[in-house]
């Protein structure tokens, strides 16, 4: 009986120490349903998240791929960065500012980033969204693109999200969902 009791202990130890918790999310989003069962890559995935305010987020998984990222922005828009920026900036899996908000972003205590927090410009005089995205396409070939947008948001600013990926000649990306059981 010793015996079992130590086995146990040891894999609760080690499931405890295996585990990766997943951050919380900055953008506050309600996936629609559907009935597709195919799942997103683990990995080389960039999510661009839609709130219902139409406030759209950037996320790059991998800390390496968002080191590379970081690098790209510095050296595209001639900012510099610490190291501690730079390695505070491969923690975050997602953000919603502008790139000339970036620095003070990095800096910024946990609890103010999500009012500091507004969105990405996307509009056609300043759509950084287009900038990132191909930044992050330079960094990572072959990451696939993936839209998370509220089931209540208004079309058109999907529509501009999918615009500006097809002036990026990018015509293939996923829609996030919920899976939901087929109707019988």
């Amino acid at each position: 009986m010793t015996a079992m009791c130590d086995m146990a202990f040891l894999l609760l130890t080690f499931f405890m120490l295996a585990t990766k918790f997943k951050a919380p999310e900055v953008a506050d989003v309600t996936i629609p349903a559907s009935f597709s069962k195919n799942k997103l890559p683990e990995s080389d995935l960039i999510v661009l998240s839609v709130e219902k305010s139409g406030a759209v987020f950037f996320g790059m998984e991998g800390e390496v791929d968002r080191g590379k990222l970081l690098d790209q922005i510095a050296s595209r828009y001639k900012i510099s960065y610490t190291s501690a920026e730079k390695k505070e900036f491969t923690r975050i899996p997602e953000f919603g500012t502008a790139i000339s908000d970036l620095k003070p972003l990095l800096r910024a205590t946990k609890s103010d980033r999500g009012r500091m927090q507004k969105g990405i410009p996307v509009d056609s005089t300043n759509n950084e969204l287009k900038e990132l995205v191909k930044l992050a396409k330079w960094t990572n070939p072959k990451a696939e693109i993936a839209i998370k947008a509220d089931l209540d948001l208004d079309y058109p600013v999907v529509e501009t999200i999918i615009l500006t990926l097809q002036e990026l000649d990018i015509n293939k990306f996923k829609f996030v969902t919920s899976l939901q059981a087929k109707p019988e």
